[in-house]
């Protein structure tokens, strides 16, 4: 039986566009000075979406407890009631009447770049969301508002909830003292290719080093799997090939849901990092952050099929 997660991070409504251009075309850096263009986006999608609202769709598929932590609005109704249609407890949710939930409009490429405008709303004081009360074998500290994120990390380190650091979006709100102060309180770091390569220039300590202060630092390279870091040794985890590729939005959230499950279940950092792959394999090949779903039975199989392991 898996222990409940508790999963600090935004939740929000996510409006999806696609330009069927390449912004590199239009977007020149000689005249990045004076920027002003506009996309023709022929096709638009709402979704459920936000980094904790996401995590906790990848777990709660694999059939972990997630525990959402995060700050909505007056407008959050249709994503409480989806939350408890799949079984995923609202304990955490903090409702402030006075505020909209989070509202990201995100369009896309058809490299898969991204461009993305966020409204933070009720996230803004996420803060205030108390979970002093909660209980977690594992917890994650996903994007959220700054002082949400150091509040909440206070709080699980005070609790003894082990938890990763997962910077994401927030990445630019965290210079290298804030880093090095939420480094110091977590148990392991999650990040892609590139925020990696930032967190190295502020830091100035490559993520082989860091792995030293912490249980594991593990960086996704999209297409090319995952590194993994322990004790300054690296371990490549090799990539998984998805039935297709339709939308990376949502695939590092899916990532850290397969991770967390691994890591409730006892497994190593390796396969638990194995699994994150699998659940970043099927999300990439559908459109919108929580529109794949998979039994425990077919995601046994690709895991087995790819890497040798089994639920």
């Amino acid at each position: 039986m898996s222990s409940p997660v508790l999963i600090c991070g935004s939740v929000a409504f996510d409006t999806i566009t696609l330009f069927e251009g390449y912004f590199k075309e239009h977007i020149l850096p000689e005249h990045i000075k004076s920027l002003s263009v506009s996309f023709f986006v022929p096709t638009m999608r709402k979704e459920f979406g936000g980094c904790a609202g996401n995590i906790a769709y990848s777990l709660n598929m694999l059939g972990g407890q997630p525990v959402p932590v995060a700050s909505v609005g007056k407008d959050s109704a249709d994503y409480m009631a989806r939350f408890k249609d799949l079984g995923i407890a609202t304990d955490g949710m903090l409702v402030l009447e006075d505020e909209f939930t989070a509202q990201c409009h995100i369009t896309t490429d058809l490299d898969g770049n991204q461009i993305t405008a966020f409204h933070p709303g009720a996230m803004s004081r996420s803060a205030s969301n108390d979970i002093s009360s909660l209980e977690g074998g594992w917890a994650i500290v996903a994007p959220d508002a700054k002082d949400g994120m150091f509040t909440h990390a206070e709080r699980l380190q005070a609790k003894g909830i082990p938890f990763i650091f997962d910077l994401g979006q927030a990445m630019p709100l965290f210079d290298k003292d804030d880093l090095e102060r939420m480094l110091s309180m977590a148990q392991a770091l999650t990040v892609n290719d590139y925020e990696a390569s930032v967190i190295e220039q502020r830091l100035g300590r490559s993520m082989a080093e860091l792995s030293h202060l912490l249980e594991a630092v593990l960086v996704t390279q999209g297409a090319q799997g995952a590194h993994l870091y322990q004790d300054g040794e690296l371990t490549q985890i090799a990539p998984i090939e998805p039935a297709s590729v339709q939308d990376p939005t949502g695939c590092g959230d899916a990532h850290r849901g397969g991770l967390l499950y691994g890591l409730t279940q006892g497994w190593s950092w390796h396969d638990s990092a194995c699994l994150a792959n699998v659940m970043g394999s099927l999300k990439i090949a559908v459109q919108g952050p929580q529109n794949y779903n998979h039994s425990r039975e077919e995601i046994s199989e690709l895991l087995n099929k790819a890497y040798g392991l089994s639920l």
